[in-house]
């Protein structure tokens, strides 16, 4: 019954996904994601249960866009963008890059294609070698994947260079010897210098200065202008993620609750969650009195999440269904998707209604 539960919701989510993939306006389109994490027992070592990561998560990005990908801490960002890059396997779900399943690539199919799909780390001071002088750190992997010929590498690298904002000179010298900002320009150059068509941010000015952040964001943008480049950044920062994005997803727990463009996201929030999440958006106004909606209690775990709708033991406009059925994550209105029963059509209201019931069947005889 559990089985058949699950392949009929998993339809529904997908359903505004279904031949993404073969839309050629679209570079990457994730379907269905899962990855869990075992958990492993002290002694025996025998899986006894899994930390749900990222637990069924769907959403598409348009060539030459950003999407932001927002949510608390621990609810699965990193997690799906170092999936998304086959920097770790998947459970389930599909994730297609350009038309290909990145999970189906052989090794060497793998390898060819790494270039084109690159990463920005969070923390600059600990993403750069050492012992290596920037000029090397920039153009070490665009050496081994053959980018340019040989004779050309030098002034390939310092065309780059110029593009971050980084003098010719800075070649030769080494990490330690600059700023955070600048750190993190080489790591944007680091990913520059492959020709990528896709680079994953992975809060990449969470440990800078605002006015650093500005600087960098400014820099991604103008780089995404002259390079055709498509981001997926992931932020705590709201006030960044209106700024830099397109379109943005909502996480909690694992679950994309809401995914829509920038625009109507932050003037039209549907999920409870969301609502919850502007409201806490600081503004520069004294005199503003802001209507914040305080989320009761902790996050759940993500080793033993609450049935049903993950968000039920936090959310005001909690309903009986929502203790029991997970939402399907429905296209509402265009472009615009949302997790929540609070949208049900009266038919499918009343399908997800009768497995409740049998739900509640199946506790009582336990």
């Amino acid at each position: 019954m559990e089985n058949v539960q699950t392949a009929v919701r998993d339809e529904y989510m997908a359903s505004g996904f279904a031949g993404a993939e073969k839309d050629p306006q679209y570079l990457l389109v994730v379907r269905n994601l899962k990855k869990y994490f075992p958990i492993k027992s002290s002694f025996f070592k025998v899986t006894v249960g899994n930390v749900k990561a990222v637990d069924d998560i769907s959403f598409k990005i348009k060539r030459g866009t950003t999407m932001g990908l927002v949510g608390e801490s621990g609810c699965g960002k990193s997690t799906i963008g170092r999936t998304i890059l086959r920097l770790q396997e998947k459970t389930a779900g599909e994730v297609f890059f350009n038309g290909q399943d990145i999970f189906k690539l052989s090794e060497a199919e793998l390898r060819k294609m790494r270039p084109q799909i690159q990463i920005i780390f969070q923390d600059p001071y600990s993403s750069l070698s050492p012992r290596l002088p920037v000029g090397e750190i920039i153009g070490e992997a665009a050496r081994e994947h053959g980018i340019v010929p040989p004779e050309e590498f030098d002034d390939y690298i310092t065309r780059i260079m110029r593009a971050c904002g980084l003098p010719e000179y800075y070649k030769d010298r080494y990490p330690h010897e600059f700023s955070g900002g600048q750190r993190q320009r080489i790591c944007i150059a680091r990913a520059l210098a492959l020709n990528p068509d896709f680079i994953l941010c992975d809060e990449p000015v969470s440990a800078l200065d605002v006015s650093i952040q500005a600087q960098i964001i400014n820099l991604l943008k103008d780089l995404q202008r002259d390079f055709g480049l498509t981001y997926l950044f992931i932020s705590h920062d709201l006030s960044v993620v209106e700024h830099i994005s397109n379109t943005v997803g909502v996480m909690y727990l694992g679950n994309m609750v809401e995914f829509a463009p920038t625009d109507k996201l932050f003037s039209h929030p549907l999920h409870p969650y969301t609502e919850a999440l502007f409201s806490a958006i600081p503004v520069p106004d004294p005199d503003y009195k802001m209507n914040r909606i305080i989320l009761q209690g902790s996050i759940p775990s993500p080793a033993n999440p609450p049935a049903g709708c993950k968000f039920h033991t936090r959310c005001r406009k909690c309903m009986e269904l929502c203790k029991y059925v997970q939402p399907d994550f429905n296209e509402l209105e265009p472009e615009h998707f949302c997790a929540c029963h609070l949208y049900n059509t009266p038919e499918r209201a009343a399908e997800l209604e009768q497995e409740m019931q049998q739900l509640k069947k199946a506790e009582a005889h336990a």
